[in-house]
């Protein structure tokens, strides 16, 4: 089980990265042009906050492993991320758009929080 979390944990790692420092460094007008309409609906400095948000989701799913007593925070940074898909679950859907790549981050990391704190904590 923890080889799997690990492989979650590390890919999820790699997706929150990229979508958020998508965010943080693209305007939201370009955003918008990759087909990203959602950004309507926010200021653009709730564009940058999920952003930065998504990169600290990241960060947390790995380096605390490796800091003994913060290992906990690997559970806390999974929860965090499982809470900001599902709030990107219900944007897409409230716009009619496709909400599955959302929904199944969403699962992952819950499945990471889940395995951290109860299935194969550190």
């Amino acid at each position: 089980m923890n080889i799997a979390l690990w492989i979650v944990a590390g890919l999820l790692a790699l997706a929150f990265l990229a979508a958020g420092f998508g965010k943080v460094s693209t305007p939201r007008a370009a955003l918008k042009e990759k087909g990203m309409a959602y950004v309507d609906d926010f200021a653009d400095w709730h564009i940058k906050a999920i952003g930065v948000a998504e990169i600290l989701g990241a960060i947390g799913l790995i380096v605390p492993a490796f800091m003994g007593s913060l290992s906990w925070l690997v559970a806390a940074a999974a929860l965090g991320l499982t809470v900001t898909m599902a709030g990107g679950v219900i944007v897409h859907a409230r716009r009619k758009e496709p909400f599955i790549p959302a929904l199944v981050l969403g699962v992952l990391a819950a499945f990471v929080a889940v395995g951290r704190i109860w299935l194969a904590p550190f």
